[in-house]
This record gives C-alpha cells, sequence and structure tokens, in this order.
C-alpha cells in the first residue's frame, strides 16, 4: 500500500519549479545571445563588442558554417536556429507556471519536461560540433559561440535532474540516442559544405585558383551591394591580376560578386558575351554601363559605385 502511494506521487511530480525558473533564465540569456548575432549578421544593429577579440568572432559568424540557408539575396544565419530553439525552450519552461492555461497542469508540466530535454538534448550535442568547428577546422574564438555551448550543456543537465522522472536510466538512454543522431545529422552537415571538399569537386581544368583570404563583415555587405547593383566583373580563370582582385575581398565575399569567366577554354565560360562587350583585358568591371579596366582598391570601387558604407 505505501509503495503504491509512493509511486503515485511520484508519478504526480511536477518537477523542480526552481529548475524551471533557471531554465528561463538561461534560456532568455541564449535568445539574447543567439539574437545579437542574428541582428547584426542582418545588420539590424552595429558591431558586437565580443570578449577576446572581435576579430575571431567575425571570422567564425561570417565562415561557411555560420549560414544556415540562403535565399533570394538573404542570408538565415545558423544563429537563428538558435535563437528559435532557446525560445522555444523558454516557452516551454514558463508555461506550466502561468495560471490559467491549463485545466490539467500535470500533463503540460510533463510534457514540456520532455521537450525541454529534447530540445537541450540536441542543442548540446550540435554545440559539440560547433565548438569542433571552431576551434579545429576555423581556428579562431567567438566568446558567443563558446557562451551558447556552455548554456545549452547546464539546460541539459537542469532537464534532467530537475525533471523529476520516475525511471531515470530509461530517460538517460533516450537522451543518448536522441544526442546520437544530432551529432551524426551535425557531423554530416559540417562535412558537406566544407569548403575544403568543395574545393576538391570544383578544382579542375578551367577553375581559377581558390581564393584564400577571409572576408570582413563590411566585404562581404559591399559585394552583395555590387551584385545587386548590376555590376560585373569580367575574368579569365588564368588571370593572376583577377586572382588578386578576388583576394581583396575575400573567399566569402568574392562568392557573392558576379564575375563571368571570359577564357574560351574556362569552366562555364561566357565567351560571346565578353566579345559583345569588347573586353580586351582582364580583370575589367562593367558599372553602370561603362567599362573598367584592371585591379581595382575596394575603396575606388566604392567610389565608382557611390556605396557609402565601405570600411576597412
Amino acid at each position: 500500500m505505501g509503495s503504491s502511494r509512493l509511486i503515485s506521487r511520484r508519478r504526480q511530480d511536477q518537477g523542480s519549479k526552481w529548475a524551471r525558473i533557471s531554465i528561463a533564465v538561461l534560456s532568455t540569456i541564449g535568445a539574447i545571445d543567439t539574437g545579437s548575432i542574428t541582428f547584426h549578421r542582418w545588420g539590424w544593429i552595429g558591431s558586437l563588442s565580443c570578449p577576446g577579440g572581435s576579430n575571431g568572432c567575425d571570422k567564425v559568424l561570417n565562415s561557411p558554417w555560420g549560414t544556415f540557408l540562403s535565399f533570394s539575396g538573404t542570408d538565415i544565419p545558423l544563429s537563428f536556429i538558435g535563437l528559435f530553439a532557446y525560445f522555444s525552450i523558454l516557452i516551454m519552461a514558463i508555461l506550466p507556471l502561468l495560471p490559467g492555461l491549463s485545466s490539467n497542469k500535470i500533463d503540460l508540466s510533463r510534457k514540456t519536461w520532455w521537450g525541454l530535454l529534447s530540445f537541450s538534448s540536441a542543442m548540446s550535442s550540435f554545440s559539440i560540433v560547433l565548438l569542433w568547428l571552431m576551434f579545429f577546422k576555423i581556428n579562431a574564438f567567438c566568446f558567443f559561440c563558446l557562451l551558447s555551448g556552455f548554456l545549452s550543456i547546464a539546460l541539459l543537465l537542469l532537464a534532467l535532474f530537475g525533471g523529476g522522472w520516475d525511471d531515470i536510466g530509461k530517460v538517460i538512454f533516450r537522451i543518448v540516442l536522441l544526442s546520437l543522431v544530432f551529432l551524426l545529422g551535425g557531423l554530416i552537415w559540417s562535412s558537406a559544405i566544407d569548403p575544403a571538399r568543395q574545393d576538391q569537386l570544383t578544382t579542375g581544368p578551367g577553375t581559377p585558383p581558390l581564393v584564400q583570404s577571409s572576408s570582413t563583415p563590411s566585404q562581404v555587405a559591399f559585394a552583395k551591394y555590387l551584385t545587386e547593383s548590376g555590376v560585373v566583373q569580367y575574368s579569365a580563370y588564368w588571370c593572376p591580376h583577377c586572382h588578386e582582385q578576388k583576394e581583396m575581398f575575400g573567399k566569402e565575399a568574392a562568392s557573392k560578386l558576379r564575375i563571368v569567366e571570359c577564357a574560351s577554354d574556362g569552366m562555364n565560360n561566357e565567351r560571346e558575351l565578353c566579345e559583345s562587350k569588347g573586353i580586351e583585358g582582364y580583370p575589367t568591371w562593367e558599372i553602370n554601363g561603362r567599362l573598367y579596366s584592371g585591379i581595382k582598391q575596394l575603396k575606388e570601387l566604392a567610389e565608382l559605385t557611390g556605396y557609402q558604407f565601405y570600411s576597412d
């Protein structure tokens, strides 16, 4: 009889209220962290003061792994996915604490505990992949990224030990399975967009040398502006000056430019277009219908195109 009452009470256990409050606080910090990164990437807020140096943060956030999706000239940064996850955890943490939202508080509490555990498990395992990329692939230090990783792990521990679980062994087993799925998925994703892998797929006869320098956020924004303004760079894959021009922009920004391959044996060449434009030397820039030959400093390009927001 006593044992039955004990099991009944444990099944009614809604978990720790203070664990929920702690999760709400940490998820709010995480939302501010990832939200700041996201809004900075979109240009809604100015530069971020990153402890340890902003260069490392810029290098990480503007790396190929910093963007989740691109469409119609708009980037969806990976930090936006983190913002969504932290906001979802915040809602699940505070929902059972609000009065009058559900007649069955116990059922709502148990479902949200499972949601908290699942989200935090996925975030923690994926954070391991991101931290590995930061230290061993990008070779940079980003305080905001490190903070997000620690927050994910702290949320997982709070959900695990604060959920009032009946069978902790069964819960841990599910966590391990879910974490392995997201860990494997993260590794597959990181490998698929790894520049080293992409370089192996894109190099070959008729392709230009790979751009090695990294881009700053201002260089990426400038490159996007040039493309959106109809500015075109006419180039040849074998031209060293063309490669030098791309290095001035950096790898990420150069990929945003509209570059026309003019060599007849170049991959994906548009030789007929180059001939119709009367291109005689490389690189040649077409700006507002006028042609400008030779390498151009980025400030000079900004002046020629009327771009007023470029800074070194």
